[in-house]
């Protein structure tokens, strides 16, 4: 078979008992028609031992037992078996119609082991379709909340591909739901954390009247994956907190190191250009505890919203002129990001009362323009089946519109920090390579 990928089988997985019907309202914050889109991913599970050190049940196939375990979390999280329904307001009147038919669930076998296609460490030497479930028949993929396949390897190890609608859950929301499946899988009784659907918690400002619908530009925009070493890291941080004497994050180093690199490629003629910067901040911490239910006003010692898997986020945005990114150390790209993270407990506080004069959920995607996503903290690279944790998640949340970088980690046991980008055209490719490859050299 080579590389070749064979589904060997399909078929929508329902709750494995019970669950309520009947149609759920959603947020104001998952009706953003922009969220009406699918996330993919992968994720590479070597299948050489359990978590916690126990022993692989190599006897057992993963893919029929995440596919017991996804029907025992359905019951749970019984909306991802139903289907997306507009209102009469189009998609951002969308609701979820709880009917039980089930996720999609493809089975798959590769002829090859992990190690033979460099347990898929970029670039992918099996195309990422191939790992990803194909088509549900006799529905629209924008309104089947979830989609997976289990690819099983010669080697015992295996790949989930997953493809979620992002109208449903946030990034830690999709996280907290795939730990649930594992929970399930290693024989749990039930998840660790218990969902909260809790939509009625979200603010709900006055909405504005909606503008005529964005004039979105297709880009050529062209991949790039660098590591960050875990040493050049620590410098940068150091020296952040030698110039402030505070602290920052990976993430901060990472975003910061990414924005400058691609800005100093565009090369503006005009060093008063601004440049943009936004990322999505979650806000389960920021919501008043009176608005959870009981069980989640408690939180999980990091505010409230515990089992909250709903989208709770906010975009933060950065803006400034392109000669000062460029000619800033790295240092102070991070001061202008710990800046605007400051500023967004009053930021949405504001939007909540209605206290804006332009949605902050409305996205202008222009080419100066970098749209961030940190996926180290959502939770995949905690999910255990059985097998222990992956080595690594391959994200793919990339539009044609859209200049991004996805902030990851590199396959175990590398350490650091991953950048997946798609943000420039061919003509600043050559310069945005040096220029973000050159942070090793820091």
């Amino acid at each position: 078979m080579g590389f070749t990928v064979l589904r060997t089988s399909r078929e929508y997985v329902q709750p494995s008992a019970a669950t309520p019907s009947g149609e759920l309202e959603l947020s104001i914050i998952d009706r953003v028609v922009g969220l009406r889109h699918l996330v993919r991913s992968l994720h590479i599970f070597t299948g050489a031992a359990g978590g916690d050190g126990r022993p692989a049940p190599t006897s057992a196939s993963p893919a029929r037992v995440i596919k017991e375990a996804l029907g025992k979390a359905l019951v749970d999280y019984y909306p991802f078996a139903g289907r997306f329904a507009d209102g009469a307001g189009g998609p951002g009147s969308a609701r979820v119609e709880c009917t039980g038919e089930g996720a999609w669930f493809v089975e798959a076998v590769a002829g090859c082991s992990l190690d033979d296609v460099n347990r898929l460490d970029h670039p992918l030497m099996i195309p990422e379709d191939d790992l990803l479930p194909d088509a549900a028949p006799g529905v629209q993929p924008l309104d089947l909340p979830l989609m997976m396949q289990v690819t099983e390897f010669t080697c015992g190890g295996f790949v989930v591909g997953l493809i979620s609608v992002h109208t449903l859950a946030d990034g830690l929301g999709a996280g907290q739901f795939i730990n649930a499946v594992g929970d399930y899988a290693r024989g749990l009784d039930r998840p660790r954390v218990s969902p909260i659907w809790a939509r009625e918690a979200i603010p709900s400002p006055p909405k504005l009247p909606p503008g005529p619908p964005p004039d979105l530009t297709m880009f050529q925009l062209r991949h790039v994956t660098v590591d960050l070493s875990l040493d050049t890291i620590n410098k940068a941080k150091s020296s952040y907190f030698a110039s402030t004497g505070q602290r920052c994050s990976t993430f901060d180093v990472a975003i910061a190191r990414t924005w400058q690199a691609r800005t100093r490629s565009l090369r503006l003629p005009d060093p008063s250009s601004r440049v943009n910067l936004c990322f999505f901040a979650n806000t389960r911490h920021l919501m008043h505890a009176a608005a959870w239910p009981k069980d989640a006003a408690a939180g999980n010692g990091n505010g409230g919203g515990a089992g909250f898997y709903g989208n709770c986020f906010y975009p933060v945005s950065v803006v400034a002129e392109s000669g000062a990114v460029e000619a800033a150390d790295v240092a102070g790209v991070v001061g202008m990001i710990r800046e605007a993270k400051a500023r967004l407990p009053a930021e949405f506080a504001r939007w909540a009362v209605g206290d804006f004069r332009d949605d902050p959920y409305e996205l202008s995607f222009t080419y100066d323009s970098l749209f961030v996503s940190d996926w180290t903290r959502l939770g995949f690279l905690e999910a255990d089946y059985g097998w222990g944790a992956p080595s690594h998640v391959v994200p793919f949340a990339y539009h044609p519109f859209m200049a991004v970088a996805i902030i990851g980690a590199p396959p175990a046991p590398k350490s650091g920090a991953r950048i997946m980008t798609q943000c420039v055209e061919d003509d600043h490719l050559p310069a945005f390579m040096d220029e973000i490859k050159a942070f090793d050299k820091f």
